[in-house]
């Protein structure tokens, strides 16, 4: 008996650019396929530093669904590697090269080379709200406490 989501798989349209890989599930059960550089030449990321790094993929993505570009959490646990503007938002009417703001938190520089495995890209539903003004919004129990307010 398969333990895979028995939800169907939603399609999504894939160009490669040079020698970009196909993003790709590491187990069966992975939420977030990885994502690759696609790189003339190594970069190193020096500590405190950034750099965006390109992956050569474009996409269309049915209507109603988004990409989320999430760290992936070796190299943040071994590096101190991790993306900025996490999870960054791929719309669905993007078409242009997906890029990742790879930041380094570590001690040490640290050198992203091409199929680097860099992130993880997790395909969600989007739903939009209907934004409606008014004057007063109704009572709750927490009120207008804010950071920290519910305990430690």
């Amino acid at each position: 008996m398969s333990h895979r989501n028995e939800v169907a798989p939603v399609n999504v349209a894939v160009v490669l650019d040079g020698s970009a890989t196909l993003p790709a599930y590491a187990t069966e059960q992975a939420a977030g396929a990885d994502v690759c550089a696609c790189l003339d030449m190594p970069v190193t990321i020096p500590p405190g530093g950034r750099a965006l790094i390109p992956t050569g993929i474009r996409m269309a993505l049915p209507a109603g669904y988004e990409a989320q570009i999430r760290p992936r959490s070796g190299l943040a646990a071994r590096h101190g590697i991790t993306c900025l503007n996490t999870p960054g938002t791929i719309d669905a009417d993007y078409r242009g090269e997906i890029k990742v703001i790879l930041a380094n938190f570590g001690d040490a520089p640290f050198t992203v080379e091409h199929g680097d495995r860099i992130a993880q890209m997790v395909i969600a539903p989007v739903v939009q709200a209907r934004f409606s003004p008014c004057k007063d919004l109704p009572p709750s129990e927490r009120g207008e406490g804010g950071f920290g307010s519910t305990g430690i």
